[in-house]
């Protein structure tokens, strides 16, 4: 006990008697001393006393970059059910523009004195993005889950759908069915699961740079991704996302061509009501439901002190073939007003 306190005392920088004072509860401390100190220990790898707990082992963040994406509500579903059946309780952080950041949300949840977060569409899987808050996460050795693809550098357990195989299942799909002139519609440049597919979609006879669109993963985004892709004579067209393929599918019918007798669209995530759009659409699924599991499994394991490798643990994904892709029979011609 006498070199902890000396230890937490020497970090913090205030008295042995002011850390005393912290651990047993006792007034005269400030509200910033005190989180300092809790802080502290959680640094150097002390176990706080129980009194100083509080909901700290019932509490997870769950932090989204959105909800308009039906991918990502199914994937709250999924991982707030699965929390409560082991006896936590989720907090439900969204990111709005302008509004509340990433790095804002986790400067609440570690006042909040959270047990973990499960990040899920963040910033680590951006390389360009910043990452500071992800460094003050490790600093403070709060057990943490990223789902999907991460930059190298962060040193955080994984559970991801596997993107190489995602697009091989899409490629593959429309090679089938006759289509050589194909396209993709990806994410930003710096997004690490879109150059994932990138490089499974460059290594495919199929592949060919002049042929893919980055955008932001919207349905706007989509729409003039495609656009361009149209223009140079895709039959096919690959989405990082649904969103982007329904984007994509609005794109080839303002250009006076027809889905999938022109052109071929494929989504990813299998989103929500994907079987009910016109036509209902062919995607790749991530295994939400499994990954979902196996986040919360590998957090509470972290929790627990358990010893759980900081590397990516990989998820099959599934091609759901529907009506938005049918075998090549002539090469599209785009109306005159699309030119």
């Amino acid at each position: 006990m006498t070199r902890r306190l000396a230890e937490v005392a020497k970090k913090v920088g205030v008295s042995e008697a002011t850390v005393s004072r912290v651990l047993n509860g006792k007034p005269g401390v400030s509200e910033a001393t005190r989180e300092a100190v809790l802080t502290a220990l959680d640094v150097l790898g002390y176990e706080r006393p129980t009194q100083l707990r509080g909901d700290r082992a019932r509490l997870v963040g769950l932090v989204l970059p959105e909800l308009q994406n039906p991918i990502f509500p199914a994937f709250a579903e999924v991982v707030g059910g699965a929390l409560a059946q082991q006896g936590f309780t989720s907090l439900l952080c969204t990111r709005t523009v302008g509004g509340v950041s990433e790095a804002d949300y986790v400067d609440l949840l570690l006042q909040q004195q959270v047990s973990g977060v499960v990040f899920a569409g963040g910033f680590y899987a951006q390389a360009d993005a910043p990452h500071a808050h992800y460094e003050l996460i490790q600093e403070r050795r709060l057990p943490t889950v990223l789902v999907n693809a991460a930059v190298d550098h962060l040193g955080f357990p994984q559970v991801s759908s596997d993107d190489v195989v995602a697009a091989e299942m899409a490629i593959g799909h429309l090679r089938a069915l006759g289509h050589q002139k194909i396209g993709m519609v990806l994410g930003p440049r710096d997004h690490i699961p879109s150059r994932r597919k990138l490089d499974a979609f460059m290594a495919s006879p199929e592949g060919d740079l002049e042929l893919v669109e980055h955008t932001m993963f919207s349905l706007e985004g989509g729409h003039a991704a495609a656009t361009r892709l149209v223009k140079h004579g895709v039959t096919g067209i690959v989405c990082a996302s649904d969103i982007l393929a329904l984007g994509a599918i609005r794109a080839v019918r303002r250009a006076g061509l027809s889905v999938p007798e022109d052109v071929s669209v494929i989504g990813y995530d299998d989103s929500a009501m994907m079987n009910c759009t016109d036509p209902p659409l062919t995607t790749v699924r991530q295994p939400i439901d499994a990954m979902g599991r196996a986040a919360v499994d590998m957090l509470v394991a972290l929790i627990e002190r358990a010893a759980v490798p900081a590397d990516e643990l990989l998820f099959e994904p599934e091609l759901v073939v529907r009506a938005s892709t049918a075998r090549l029979k002539t090469a599209p011609v785009p109306a005159a007003s699309a030119s």
